[in-house]
């Protein structure tokens, strides 16, 4: 018997229960409505015709009082139509007498009424004078015995309506609970049938089960015995054709494989950084323990995305060097320490560098591996370093202050004279102490600024007072130097920008001191301000001797200098420049090539 004709007959009981509930249910149904259409049939139908003889009556009535009123014009056409109704409805109540009672009921309301009609009639030929004699004596009494016979028999129904609607509610009570009763036995009895019938028919698939979590743990000489011809016993038999092949692959050259792979895995397992593999489509193929431990990121539960299971900053991160290297733009490198992407775990913050690797293949890029370096020792040791900085700097300004006062001292000849080759080192030294003043300032204005110290005072600020102050400050430096310094006219227009003008202003500087050191004589620099993806963009180009592609991506860390530039300083000008930007919530860059001069730019939100 197959496998579906068997699961069929499993579940027939159950069927059958509930093909027996339904038909109880119909004639349960069934005998309920059937009681109804007899409550209408027998008793609706009269109490409607009481209900509209009552009704003609009143309306004869109404017509006889015209008739007192002197406008028997109007009454007498309502009286002759409310007749003709109430001898409908009288006939209708004799041919539907179905209560004791009410056949007699109905003739003394048939005698009642032609006795009224009979006086009725008279009444219409009587004279206004003595019609209203007439009237109160003997019609108006008639006409009220006419309305209690009607009544008798609308009471009559209605108590016959209640009382069988009283015997057909506790026949649905009797029927809803025999009803019930059906349904849990039937239920229960083909229940019982149907887990039985199936369980035995499933008990195949439990020996099949334990076959393959042993084929799982790696016993391949297990077997499973399962007799019969349905799917169940062809599957067993594949099952059993499939385990001899395993066992043959194990000891082939694909076993050989499998077992690389596997070390292979074990190879990136061991490594103490995450690292994860996409396919060329983007999707995640495969992790090492580290991304399992450090970002929760595995195989177990991938309803969807499982990126979704780590820190959003990071995911994007990750998203941008899987998109940078399947869309075949080679290796991701980071360019600086600065990019590495803070994840706060339960157990403490994580500091991770990406690096992004494509894998080759015949037919190109099959995939990417990314490689999440874990510097958290090493940004620890950077906050170190700045903190050491910090302080060995305001150390040293104590010590710089009273050397440079002595030095001082000594070039104003208040401790006597001096030679001419004294004098000549003495500048030089106090040259050199101002140099290491503005180097320490520098370094604790970079230190305040990276610890959040420095509170930026942000208001609404002119974007034209910013460039023409830069401008007016720096002109006599540049014409000195034989350069022509301008600000662009398009972009001196009302705008404002939400900034703190003093700090601004020393990026601004920085700028323009950088151009005016970096141009020769008859160059431009040019500074000019435009709108950019809903921000103020500030620009400083000049046309100088440009910066060569490999230093670029350094240009803003801290103590990079330009191999082979003649320039003075440390290298920290523009590092606190971009601090100061990004405490803005804004971005900072170059743009330059060699021997074309270079555009130093950063970016403000407008002011609202």
């Amino acid at each position: 018997m197959r496998l579906r004709v068997k699961l069929l007959v499993a579940q027939l009981p159950l069927a059958l229960a509930l093909v027996l509930v339904g038909l109880l249910a119909v004639s349960t149904i069934g005998r309920l409505g059937g009681h109804s259409q007899i409550i209408l049939q027998d008793n609706y139908r009269s109490v409607l015709a009481a209900q509209r003889m009552k009704e003609a009556v009143e309306r004869m009535d109404s017509a006889a009082l015209f008739k007192l009123s002197g406008q028997w014009e109007q009454g007498e056409p309502l009286a002759a139509r409310y007749r003709s109704t109430f001898d409908a409805e009288l006939r209708v109540e004799e041919e539907n007498i179905t209560e004791p009672g009410e056949s007699e009921a109905a003739k003394r309301l048939g005698s009642l009424w032609n006795e009224y009609l009979k006086s009725y009639d008279h009444f219409t030929t009587l004279s206004e004078t003595v019609a209203g004699s007439y009237y109160y004596a003997t019609l108006y009494s008639q006409f009220l015995a006419v309305k209690e016979g009607a009544d008798t028999i609308l009471a009559m129904n209605q108590d016959a309506m209640v009382r069988k609607s009283d015997q057909v509610r506790r026949m649905a009570s009797r029927l809803t609970t025999i009803m019930i009763l059906s349904t849990v036995l039937a239920t229960l009895a083909g229940f019982f049938l149907s887990v039985s019938l199936t369980r035995r028919l499933l008990r195949p698939l439990s020996v099949l089960t334990q076959a393959v979590r042993r084929i799982g743990e790696g016993d391949l000489e297990v077997r499973a015995l399962v007799g019969g011809e349905d799917e169940i016993a062809l599957l067993a038999k594949d099952f059993n054709m499939m385990a001899k092949h395993l066992e043959q692959y194990r000891s082939s050259s694909l076993g050989e494989l499998l077992q690389a792979q596997q070390t292979a895995q074990g190879a990136i397992d061991s490594l103490p950084d995450p690292v994860v593999v996409f396919d060329v489509e983007g999707k995640l193929i495969n992790v090492n323990a580290a991304s399992e431990n450090l970002l929760g990121l595995g195989f177990s539960a991938r309803a969807g995305d499982p990126l979704t299971a780590i820190a959003p900053e990071l995911r994007d991160a990750v998203e941008r060097v899987r998109t940078h290297v399947l869309g075949g733009r080679g290796l991701w490198v980071p360019k600086s320490f600065d990019e590495a992407v803070r994840v706060s775990p339960s157990e403490g913050d994580h500091w991770f560098l990406l690096r992004g690797h494509p894998l080759h293949g015949e037919e190109g890029i099959l995939g990417a591996t990314i490689l999440l370096q874990d510097v958290t020792r090493l940004r620890r040791f950077d906050e170190l370093k700045s903190d050491l900085v910090s302080t060995v700097a305001h150390e040293l300004r104590t010590p710089l202050t009273s050397l440079h006062m002595a030095i001082h001292l000594c070039l104003e000849r208040s401790l006597g004279e001096l030679s001419e080759k004294q004098a000549d080192l003495l500048y030089a030294a106090r040259e050199d102490c101002q140099r290491l003043e503005t180097m320490i300032e520098d370094l604790l204005d970079l230190s305040r600024i990276q610890s959040g110290q420095v509170e930026m005072k942000r208001r609404p600020v002119s974007v034209r007072s910013l460039m023409e102050s830069a401008i007016h400050l720096h002109r006599p430096a540049a014409e000195e130097r034989g350069l022509k310094l301008e600000v662009d006219p398009q972009s001196l227009a009302e705008d404002e920008v939400r900034a703190d003008p003093e700090r601004i202003s020393l990026v601004l500087a920085n700028f323009v001191t950088n151009a005016i050191r970096h141009t020769p004589s008859g160059g431009t620099i040019t500074m000019r301000g435009v709108r950019h993806d809903g921000q103020m963009r500030f620009e400083v180009s000049d046309t100088g001797e440009g910066i060569p592609s490999e230093f670029q991506p350094r240009v803003f860390d801290k103590f990079f200098r330009v191999p082979g530039s003649s320039a003075q300083g440390v290298g920290l000008g523009l590092s606190i420049c971009r601090e100061i930007v990004e405490a803005h919530d804004g971005k900072i860059g170059l743009e330059s090539q060699p021997g074309q001069g270079s555009t130093f730019w950063f970016t403000l939100p407008m002011s609202e």
